[in-house]
């Protein structure tokens, strides 16, 4: 028996050992594994608010000077984030990712980007479960629907034209499919309404989301 404790000693420590190599080996790849993961998301995102907002009007890291939404005047908005641009330090557009929470087949997920003037600079599709082959139309892959929110504004409050064609607006709808762009228009509309009135807030907010620096 004594014989047989050196041994078994040994072996364990070599478990140990083999244990906390393969427990480190994991953490690492793990480690590597999420900033890859999150070096591709910020690429992503990037991506979409070059699409959205001219290169040339912002000359700061707006996937950096972003702010989690401030409650603004209208509880209905659901607002997630907003990337703020500027040039020379002076606010030029504001990038928001928001919700439409009544489409056909619930939420669709938008990033609606407004230049200073509150004229729409552009609206991406970022997320939705809408109807193949109808509603799946606001992608910008599926159709050019989307881009046709670029360069309007909203008159005043009394803006009837923001409405698809069906309820009196000027915005398309789609042949057997209405409920999914009345839900674009209808948000899009909002969020216009919500960075007018809360311009000053959104870029006066010091930065609290988004990368480190």
């Amino acid at each position: 028996m004594s014989e047989l404790t050196p041994a078994i000693s040994k072996n364990s420590k070599i478990l140990a050992l083999f244990a906390v190599a393969c427990t480190a080996t994991v953490a690492l790849v793990q480690l590597l594994t999420e900033d890859r993961i999150e070096f591709q998301s910020q690429q992503q995102l990037i991506q979409q608010l070059n699409q959205v907002i001219q290169k040339d009007s912002h000359d700061n890291e707006m996937f950096r000077d972003c702010i989690i939404a401030p409650t603004g005047n209208d509880t209905e908005l659901l607002i997630d984030v907003i990337y703020r641009a500027r040039l020379n330090n002076m606010p030029t557009a504001a990038a928001i990712k928001t919700v439409a929470p009544d489409g056909y087949s619930g939420n669709i997920e938008l990033l609606i980007a407004l230049n200073i003037d509150g004229s729409v600079s552009g609206v991406r599709t970022l997320l939705h479960k809408e109807t193949p082959g109808l509603g799946d139309k606001i992608e910008l892959r599926k159709s050019d629907w989307i881009t046709t929110f670029a360069g309007k504004k909203v008159l005043d409050k009394n803006d009837n034209r923001w409405a698809v064609k069906k309820d009196g607006g000027m915005f398309d709808q789609f042949t057997g499919a209405t409920i999914t762009p009345r839900a674009v228009v209808k948000t899009v509309r909002k969020t216009i309404d919500y960075f007018q009135a809360n311009q000053k807030v959104i870029f006066n907010a010091a930065s609290n989301c988004g990368v480190e620096q």
